[in-house]
Formats: structure tokens, C-alpha cells, sequence
């Protein structure tokens, strides 16, 4: 029997033991009858990288693939197992625009929902402020993005954000150098 969250997650056998005898005990925890193994439904970790040229013009790409395609993001992704924050900032933001990351300063944390596959995931998305050692320089990745534009702030919609989060995160951030 599969059993469903209150996120619409289906889970069906046990990764320990493969018992089909899963069941939730809390609202991010699975219990095994079989074997006692418990799961939780923590959430994964990702990165978004405030990335501002010397013209005061923030750094946007367009997604390339689902979820999501088309919509705006800032440069970023998951933290792999084993990594920083810090260093997943680094790997993506070389990995989607082809900048390197000189210093960064952290900006705040943002709950997320992400639906992948039929498959709803929770992230906690950690947002950093970055200076790049020459944002002239971007080579957008075709796999990560379709385009990789820096715009003016009266020049972005936050609508067009794929995520809440990171339209949080950019209205905080361009509210915060708004009072500055």
C-alpha cells in the first residue's frame, strides 16, 4: 500500500529492508512495521547567488530545463552531499554562468516547494550576495540556462521568477538596497 503526504509525496517500501510497510507517525516522519526503520522528510539544501555588475544591474538567467522552463532564477542549484553552501554557490554559479565567485556574503534563507518528476520536494533555499571577479564574462551554460541577462531593477518583474523563494529573495534584496 503506497502512503501520501500532506505534499502529495508517495512512498512504498522501506529503503532499508523493502518492506511494503511504511506509514506516517508525524507530518515529516515514516515509521517501517517490518523492521523499525524511521525516515524523515527533511529538507535539501540549495543555493541562490545576488550577483550585482558595477552598473548596479542584476544578474538573471532563464531557465533551460523543467521545472520551471523559461521562467527567471538567479544562478544556483542543490548542494551535493558533502558540500558547503559555499561551495555549491561556487560549483553552480561556474557551472550555469561561467563566473568565479571572489567573496560572498549570506542574505537570508527562503522554505521552498520544488516539483520534479510528479515528485514534490521541500528545500530551504540560502540566498548569498556575490561579487564575481569579472561579470563581463558570462558564458551561459546551454544545459543550466537559456539566457543570462543583467538587468536594471526597474527592469525586473518578480513574477517571472520560477520560485517564491527566489522572489523573495530578490524583492528583499532589492527592498534592502532600495533603503541604502
Amino acid at each position: 500500500m503506497a502512503v501520501t503526504n500532506q505534499s502529495g509525496q508517495v512512498f512504498r517500501y522501506c529503503p532499508k529492508c523493502g518492506a511494503a510497510a511504511l506509514r506516517f507517525t508525524g507530518p515529516k516522519r515514516l515509521h517501517c512495521d517490518v523492521c523499525g526503520f524511521e525516515l524523515y522528510l527533511n529538507p535539501a539544501a540549495a543555493v541562490a547567488a545576488l550577483i550585482v555588475d558595477a552598473e548596479g544591474r542584476l544578474l538573471v538567467v532563464e531557465r533551460a530545463q523543467e521545472p520551471k522552463k523559461g521562467m527567471w532564477d538567479l544562478p544556483g542549484g542543490f548542494a551535493e552531499p558533502g558540500e558547503s553552501a559555499e561551495e555549491a554557490l561556487r560549483r553552480e554559479v561556474a557551472e550555469e554562468v561561467g563566473l568565479e565567485i571572489t567573496s560572498l556574503r549570506y542574505a537570508g534563507s527562503y522554505p521552498n516547494v520544488y516539483d520534479y518528476m510528479g515528485v514534490r520536494y521541500r528545500t530551504m533555499d540560502l540566498g548569498f550576495v556575490c561579487e564575481v571577479a569579472d561579470a563581463g564574462a558570462i558564458r551561459a551554460s546551454a544545459t543550466e540556462v537559456t539566457t543570462a541577462l543583467f538587468k536594471r531593477p526597474d527592469e525586473i518583474d518578480v513574477n517571472r521568477f520560477a520560485f517564491d523563494s527566489v522572489r523573495r529573495l530578490v524583492e528583499d534584496f532589492l527592498a534592502q538596497r532600495q533603503r541604502s
